[in-house]
């Protein structure tokens, strides 16, 4: 059985930090990317990245500020956010895709986590 568990997720003042974690179980993947989703919004991409090669790919508004990794050992992928802002609020999923590319694309990914809430203070 296929499983993405994020978490690391809760609530951080502006300016502050927070490291999220997805840990997936039952196969490996190609691919992992973060996407997020604020209350009436869309969701929308974050980062990726690729388990060959570690090529990585961020959306402009998290560019400098966030960083994507991985644990190939661990089957883990990691998201460092830093210099958070209140707009940074929102439910962030972990996506899996067995397609080696970074789209920001959420068609590519076919397997989803449940989310992790992170909440900026102002």
């Amino acid at each position: 059985q296929v499983q993405l568990v994020e978490s690391g997720g809760g609530l951080v003042q502006a300016g502050g930090s927070l490291r999220l974690s997805c840990a997936a179980s039952g196969r490996t993947f190609s691919t992992n990317a973060w996407f997020r989703q604020a209350p009436g919004k869309e969701r929308e991409f974050v980062a990726a990245i690729t388990w060959s090669g570690g090529r990585t790919n961020y959306a402009d508004s998290v560019k400098g500020r966030f960083t994507i990794s991985r644990d190939n050992a661990r089957n883990t992928v990691f998201l460092r956010m830093n210099s958070l802002k209140p707009e940074d609020t929102a439910v962030y999923y972990c996506a899996a895709s067995t397609i080696m590319m970074p789209t920001i694309v959420a068609d590519y990914y076919h397997y989803w986590g449940q989310g992790t809430q992170v909440a900026v203070s102002s």
